[in-house]
């Protein structure tokens, strides 16, 4: 498919104007982003401490949580840590099938390959964006403050673990905390080199090498994890991916420490907006209802972390990153509808293309210094930090036809119209500093007091246009948090938080239209939990509570109104691990969400008490494993509530834009092994909705299926 790829925008030479002034603007950032790290570096080697010398180079990255009990316990909110155990039982095809099992989380699938993926978090409208992704610390979707932040989601394959943290604890990180932070942590290669081959259902074909090594001295690493592969997807909707992380570090003396990362994604697949009609869902059908549409994406980042530790009391610690990424989603127009071969009822394609083409380019620095200290006469912890990020994105839509594909002139010309019918570019600069304390009043009591301020403004800028004036939004948001830990008893810990959480409106909400929103999206969050266990079991229970005072459209102004109102959302979470013995252990979950309500009418869109949109009552999993010194396997189970399409609460699926209509509860139920055949090989397989449930995974120009019964077969083998 790469040979046939032509960029429509390529050939336009405004969109390469453009380009050029982003390119010229971002590398003045990226020196000074560099000096900024340079400095602080040459500064540590000066002054650093006499601290005790460490066996080893140990690459520094951003953790947002920590992978011990005591960082856990630190937490006034609730923490989920997946650990690589976890994501090597559920044998996952993504990041979805990891995060489906967590509490609080729902997903709303789209395609198999979850190349583009909706999230929700305790109720929030899955693809809403009200929840903060990073990787390794650093911001990994496309847009924070352009634009729309599902469309790069990052491979499970090269995840070690991941962090998920709620609470006012979540103020560190920002903006979109509402539902709280994810943290994907990479891997880093073992020494030597592993080779990993799978295969599985729709001609699904995967190959993977891990390699790393050290330094004759042991204070240099270098390691890369590259992958290929490709598929006919479910429901003929084909993919093919590459995807390369490189990392390498160096101690630079006995108490500092710097690593870089490179990362290169690259990802065509076959999918589409199209869904089924009603009929085509009905009669089992499994085509692709949009075959000639494609989705393109190209992703390159690259991280550069530093890390110092001045004393036994203090650390600071600073990542600069970059990122670019291009999406290019080719969608043939629609004119009515008609039915094909089957008699069923499927999209009448027109001969015109459209791109709904966007390029991201991100650069920041994120510093933190943490400190131990003894203000009041107790044990304080503080953390202080600065995030100054920029991103741009280029919005352009060019035209083309079945006869000129993505061609943009051809077509254009012909019709006496602009053969690129949008071509703007949106911006933002911002800044966020927060400080945090915690104070240990004695052994069982810590109060967590936070503060952040996150200030930043957004631009666009019509490159249509004959002059180069700017629309402009600025806003400023100071969020405080109040939390606390208690321990009741050595296995019993309470925890609460009271915070203000926040997520801003992108460019396209604020600017180049009269309908702007009132305020950013605020909500006030407060949650009440206790947690603990012992040698054989452990648990969680955490009840939370979100009022919004103003939803805002998360930037698809035009389709809908940017002021969405207020609303509410309450319920609980509880998890629960407990072995059994004799290699078998229990691990579940459940959430329960009574009060997801917009909190007023929304003109045609949601009436006041109705349920908000994708926000499922009930969620459920429960995980049997079983293990012993080669041998792994589980049996996983996820239960899904029905949820509403649309704000209206519509009973039946609306026929006529397919956007609205309640969706039924489904189950799946995932069956997983691997057996150590010697010491370095490793067979695997997987059964995937063995019970082959045929399920709506939700609703957008039509019905999206969930993935019928598949399987996988895999083996690895470290040299």
């Amino acid at each position: 498919m790469s040979n046939n790829k032509t960029r429509a925008q390529s050939d336009l030479q405004a969109t390469e104007i453009s380009q050029g002034i982003q390119s010229m603007k971002k590398t003045a950032l990226a020196i000074a982003v560099s000096s900024m790290v340079a400095v602080s570096s040459v500064q540590a080697q000066e002054t650093g401490s006499d601290q005790t010398e460490r066996s080893g180079v140990r690459l520094p990255q951003m953790n947002i949580v920590g992978n011990t009990s005591d960082d856990v316990s630190a937490q006034p909110g609730a923490v989920t840590l997946i650990t690589s155990e976890d994501i090597e039982q559920s044998k996952p095809r993504s990041t979805e099938d990891v995060l489906r099992r967590v509490p609080g989380i729902y997903i709303k699938g789209e395609e198999d390959s979850a190349v583009v993926t909706n999230v929700g978090v305790r109720g929030l409208p899955a693809g809403d964006y009200k929840t903060l992704v990073l990787e390794d610390g650093v911001p990994v979707q496309p847009g924070t403050f352009v634009g729309n932040s599902r469309y790069y989601n990052p491979r499970i394959q090269r995840m070690e673990g991941v962090e998920l943290l709620k609470g006012a604890s979540s103020l560190r990180y920002g903006p979109n905390n509402i539902g709280g932070v994810i943290n994907y942590q990479t891997k880093t290669p073992d020494e030597g080199v592993a080779v990993t081959g799978r295969v599985g259902s729709w001609a699904t074909y995967e190959t993977s090498i891990e390699a790393g090594g050290r330094s004759p001295s042991d204070d240099a690493y270098f390691g890369v994890i590259a992958t290929h592969a490709q598929s006919d997807g479910w429901m003929d909707k084909g993919w093919e991916m590459t995807d390369v992380m490189v990392k390498a570090g160096t101690e630079i003396n006995h108490n500092q420490f710097v690593g870089v990362k490179f990362s290169y994604y690259e990802n065509e697949a076959n999918i589409s907006y199209r869904g089924y009609f009603e009929d085509a869902y009905d009669a089992g059908a499994t085509f692709n209802p949009g075959k000639d549409d494609y989705f393109l994406t190209e992703r390159k980042s690259f991280d550069v972390n530093h890390e110092w530790n001045i004393s036994s009391d203090m650390q600071l610690k600073t990542v600069a990153f970059w990122s670019e990424m291009n999406r290019d989603y080719w969608r043939y127009n629609v004119d009515g509808t008609t039915q094909n071969a089957d008699g069923h009822t499927v999209w009448n394609f027109t001969d015109v293309l459209e791109g709904r083409n966007r390029d991201f380019q991100r650069i920041g620095v994120d510093s933190r210094l943490v400190v131990n200290h003894a203000l009041f006469g107790i044990g304080n912890k503080a953390e202080l930090g600065a995030r100054l990020m920029q991103e741009e994105m280029l919005d352009t839509r060019p035209r083309a036809s079945r006869d000129t594909p993505r061609d943009p002139v051809s077509l254009g010309t012909a019709q006496g119209e602009s053969a690129l019918r949008r071509n703007r570019e949106d911006s933002a600069d911002s800044l966020a500093v927060f400080a945090q304390n915690r104070f240990d009043i004695d052994d069982r009591l810590s109060v967590t007091a936070s503060l952040r301020l996150e200030t930043y403004e957004q631009k666009r800028k019509n490159l249509q246009a004959a002059t180069d004036a700017k629309d402009t939004y600025s806003n400023t948001e100071v969020l405080p948090g109040l939390g606390a830990t208690y321990w009741l008893t050595p296995s019993a810990q309470v925890y609460g938080s009271v915070y203000q959480a926040f997520a801003p409106p992108v460019v396209g909400s604020v600017v180049g239209t009269n309908d702007k929103p009132t305020e950013a999206e605020k909500s006030l969050n407060i949650e009440l939990g206790v947690r603990g266990g012992d040698d054989l079991f452990s648990y969680e229970l955490t009840a939370f509570h979100m009022d919004f005072s103003n939803q805002v459209d998360p930037g698809i102004s035009g389709i809908r109104s940017p002021n969405e109102g207020s609303a509410l959302i309450q319920g609980a979470e509880a998890a629960l691990g407990y072995e059994i013995g004799h290699g078998f252990r229990v691990d579940g979950n459940v959430t329960w969400i009574p009060t997801a309500e917009y909190g007023e009418d929304r003109a045609g869109e949601a009436d006041k008490g109705n349920r908000l949109a994708y926000s499922p009552e009930w969620t459920a999993n429960v995980a049997l494993g079983y293990r012993t010194d080669t041998l792994q396997t589980a049996l996983l189970l996820n239960f899904t509530d029905e949820v509403y399409g649309d704000g209206m609460n519509r009973k039946e699926i609306d026929p006529e834009s397919y956007m609205g209509g309640l969706i039924s509860s489904y189950y799946t139920l995932d069956l997983t092994a691997s057996l150590e055949v010697m010491e370095g090989f490793k067979v695997f397989g997987a059964v995937k909705n063995l019970t082959d449930e045929r399920y709506i995974s939700g609703l957008r120009q039509g019905i999206y299926v969930g993935p019928e019964r598949n399987f996988e077969l895999g083996a690895r083998y470290q040299f």
